[in-house]
C-alpha cells in the first residue's frame, strides 16, 4: 500500500512537472511572438521611412542597405525561432503523449491496485519502465534547457538589433527633419520658378510677335532682293535674241579684238557703229522699262584683260580701253537726250575676272569690254540675301 502511494506521488510529480514545462514553454512561444511582431514592425516602420528618405536623399540609399540586411538577419532569426517553436510543439506533443500514457497507466494501476500487490515482479518491470520514460523526460529536459539557451542568445542578438534599429531611427529623424528644410526651400523655388514661367509667358509672347514681323520683313527683303534677277529676266525678254547678254550678271559682252588692235586702247573706226548699236540697244531696254529704271543705279563700262603680262599693265590698258568706250559713247546724242552721262563709270579690271572653260583661261574670251547695270542699294540687297540664304 505504502509503494501504491509512492507511485502515485511520483507520477503526479511528472505530471505537474510537464504542466510546468508545458506553461514555460507557452510563455516562452508568447515571447518569441511578441519578438516576430515587434520586429515586423520595426521592420514596417523602416520601410516606409525609406520609400520616403530614398525619394529625397540618394545618400540614404547605403543605410537602407543596411536596414535591409539587418531585416533579413531578423527574418532568418525569425524562421530559426519558428524552427526551433516546431521542434518544442513536437516536445510537448511527445510530453502529453507521456502524460496519456502515465495517466492511463495510473488508470490501470488505480484499477489494478489487489493485482499488483500480489504480482510485485511486474511492478519491478513497471518501475523500470517508469525510470526509462523518466530518463527520456530528463534528456529532453536537457534538450529544453539547451532550447531555452539558444532563445536567449536570440533574446540578446534581437536585443542589441534593437539598440542597433534605435540608432537607424534617430539618424533617420534627423535626416527626415534635414528633408523637411530642403522641402520647405524647394517651396520657395518653386514659387520663384512659376513667376519666372509666367514672365516667359509674356516675354514668349512678344517674341512670337517679333518673330512674326520679321518674318514678314524677311519676306519683304527676299522679295526686293530678287529684283536683280527680275531685271536680267526683263532684259531677255526684251532683247530676246538681238544681243547676247550673260544669264547671271545681265552684262552685254564686246571682244576687244574686235574694239582695239592688240595691246592699243584706242578704238577702232570700224568698230564704233556695232558699238554705238549694240550699246543703244542695251541701254534702251534698260531706261525703256519702267520695271527696270525705276532700280536702275550706274550703267558701269569695265574693261577685262587675259592673264599674259603683269597685274598693273593689264590693269592700265584695261582702264584706258574702258575709259575710251565711255568717252565714244558721251559724244552720242543719245546720251545727251535721255541725259544718261550721270549714271555712266568707267573702270578697268585687269586679269581679276578671266573667263575659263573646264578650268582653263579662255584667253580670247577674257580680254574684252563690259556693259552692265547696277541697281540702287545692290550692295545691302547683295549682303541682306547673303545673310538670309546664310540663316
Amino acid at each position: 500500500m505504502f509503494k501504491s502511494n509512492s507511485t502515485k506521488n511520483e507520477t503526479n510529480f511528472w505530471i505537474s512537472y510537464a504542466d510546468l514545462m508545458a506553461g514555460l514553454l507557452f510563455v516562452f512561444i508568447l515571447l518569441i511572438g511578441a519578438i516576430i511582431v515587434k520586429s515586423s514592425i520595426i521592420k514596417n516602420e523602416l520601410k516606409k521611412k525609406e520609400s520616403v528618405v530614398t525619394k529625397q536623399e540618394e545618400v540614404l540609399n547605403q543605410q537602407d542597405e543596411i536596414l535591409d540586411e539587418q531585416s533579413d538577419t531578423l527574418i532568418s532569426l525569425s524562421q530559426n525561432i519558428a524552427m526551433k517553436e516546431d521542434e518544442i510543439n513536437k516536445l510537448r506533443n511527445l510530453l502529453a503523449k507521456r502524460e496519456s500514457s502515465l495517466k492511463q497507466s495510473n488508470h490501470k494501476l488505480l484499477i489494478s491496485d489487489n493485482a499488483l500487490k500480489l504480482k510485485s515482479d511486474e511492478i519491478e518491470k513497471l518501475n523500470q519502465l517508469l525510470i526509462a520514460k523518466n530518463t527520456k523526460i530528463n534528456d529532453y529536459s536537457n534538450h529544453i534547457l539547451l532550447l531555452q539557451n539558444l532563445a536567449e542568445e536570440q533574446n540578446t542578438t534581437a536585443t542589441n538589433t534593437q539598440k542597433e534599429l534605435d540608432k537607424y531611427k534617430n539618424r533617420v529623424l534627423i535626416l527626415s527633419n534635414q528633408i523637411s528644410q530642403q522641402n520647405e526651400k524647394l517651396k520657395l523655388s518653386d514659387e520663384k520658378l512659376l513667376k519666372l514661367l509666367k514672365a516667359l509667358e509674356g516675354k514668349q509672347t512678344k517674341y512670337d510677335d517679333l518673330l512674326a514681323k520679321l518674318q514678314a520683313q524677311k519676306a519683304k527683303i527676299k522679295s526686293l532682293t530678287g529684283i536683280k534677277l527680275k531685271v536680267i529676266a526683263e532684259l531677255k525678254a526684251t532683247l530676246g535674241k538681238k544681243i547676247n547678254i550673260d544669264k547671271k550678271s545681265g552684262s552685254l559682252r564686246l571682244a576687244s579684238n574686235i574694239l582695239f588692235d592688240k595691246g592699243s586702247a584706242t578704238l577702232k573706226d570700224g568698230a564704233k557703229s556695232e558699238l554705238k548699236a549694240n550699246f543703244i540697244e542695251y541701254v534702251s531696254a534698260l531706261i525703256g522699262n519702267k520695271n527696270i529704271s525705276e532700280h536702275l543705279d550706274k550703267i558701269i563700262i569695265e574693261g577685262h584683260s587675259d592673264s599674259d603680262g603683269s597685274y598693273l599693265y593689264n590693269l592700265n590698258l584695261s582702264q584706258r580701253r574702258a575709259y575710251a568706250v565711255m568717252n565714244y559713247l558721251l559724244t552720242l546724242d543719245y546720251i545727251k537726250k535721255h541725259n544718261i552721262k550721270e549714271k555712266l563709270v568707267a573702270s578697268g579690271r585687269s586679269y581679276l575676272d578671266t573667263i575659263k572653260v573646264n578650268g582653263v583661261e579662255d584667253k580670247d574670251a577674257s580680254r574684252r569690254i563690259e556693259v552692265k547695270f547696277r541697281l540702287k542699294n545692290e550692295d545691302a540687297m547683295y549682303e541682306i540675301e547673303r545673310i538670309l540664304d546664310a540663316d
